[in-house]
């Protein structure tokens, strides 16, 4: 969960590529009223066009819509719009820890959708966006074309699992950083960002951004708000003391409609792709892909698998 929300950038990494067509000004942009305030919303393309439309959906939580701007090369074919959810990016800040939950954050992705006055969409989710984009598709919403659920949280028992499986497999010097340093108040102890840096380079973030996509995150008024990730996860990677710390969205997966779900993690992602294909099989006829050479920042570390994934999907979805 941490994985897009935490500013630590492991340095000395490669650069990941700026996709030709990437449009880091968007055509449009509006500030739209949803429960609690009003979110930051940027389009590039013509929602009018003959495709429906992609929504993304940031992780975090708390972070930002800065690393899905490789995306917005689908502009060519549909329009690509990319949100801050509340309290985060360049939305409002009511910074009220009542707004921080589940049914809010279902309630302003379709506040977005009201407004834009969009009657089909896909609609693409990350890490804890992937969680909002499960929600979501459970409903089985009229409004939505297909779901693409990427490196999700669906059950924070088998999240934490998981991250443990990792931790372990960490040499050991940092495994017992790693461990110190996940305590409530630790997170800012001696080693602990460079230990977070090395698990970090294995499973989150293979690549540094762009040099054009860093300025873009450098001039936003806020990338990542600690409050909302404190607040619905915990203080560190490998915690979940948050309100989230018992979630479990395991039964929603019965409720998808499975031949227009994608499934989708990178092949070092922190979020296994054993796990995540394990619940794809949970859902008849919804496809798993594993994306190769990516962590859990897929957009940013393989943009061209993944855009190229994302057009064909799509494509096959569009009808």
């Amino acid at each position: 969960m941490a994985a897009l929300a935490t500013q630590s950038i492991a340095q000395g990494l490669p650069i990941a590529p700026l996709l030709p067509g990437a449009r880091l000004k968007p055509d449009r942009e509006e500030m739209i009223p949803v429960p609690g305030g009003r979110a930051y919303v940027r389009i590039n393309g013509d929602l009018a066009g003959p495709r429906p439309p992609i929504v993304m959906i940031h992780g975090g939580p708390g972070s930002s819509h800065w690393y899905f701007l490789n995306g917005t090369a689908l502009a060519d074919e549909r329009a690509v719009i990319l949100y801050d959810q509340l309290d985060s990016g360049r939305s409002d800040t009511p910074g009220d820890p009542a707004n921080w939950h589940v049914p809010r954050f279902l309630a302003e992705l379709e506040a977005i959708r009201a407004a834009l006055k969009i009657a089909r969409w896909h609609v693409l989710g990350a890490s804890w966006g992937g969680t909002i984009a499960l929600e979501y598709a459970a409903t089985r919403p009229p409004s939505l074309a297909s779901a693409i659920i990427q490196s999700p949280l669906v059950s924070t028992r088998l999240w934490m699992r998981d991250a443990n499986r990792l931790r372990a497999r960490m040499p050991a010097a940092i495994r017992r950083t790693l461990d110190a340093c996940d305590q409530p108040g630790a997170a800012d102890g001696p080693g602990c960002e460079a230990a977070m840096d090395a698990f970090y380079a294995r499973h989150i973030r293979m690549f540094d951004p762009p040099a054009e996509i860093a300025a873009y995150k450098a001039a936003m008024p806020r990338s990542f708000s600690p409050d909302i990730y404190h607040h619905l996860w915990g203080w560190a990677e490998f915690s979940a003391s948050g309100t989230l710390r018992d979630y479990d969205g395991t039964p929603l997966l019965a409720k998808l409609d499975g031949p227009r779900t994608l499934f989708v993690t990178g092949q070092h992602d922190e979020a296994l792709p054993a796990t995540i294909a394990g619940f794809a099989r949970k859902v008849k006829g919804a496809t798993f892909r594993e994306v190769p050479d990516a962590a859990h920042s897929i957009m940013n570390d393989n943009p061209v698998a993944y855009v190229a994934l994302l057009r064909d999907w799509m494509a096959r979805h569009d009808g």
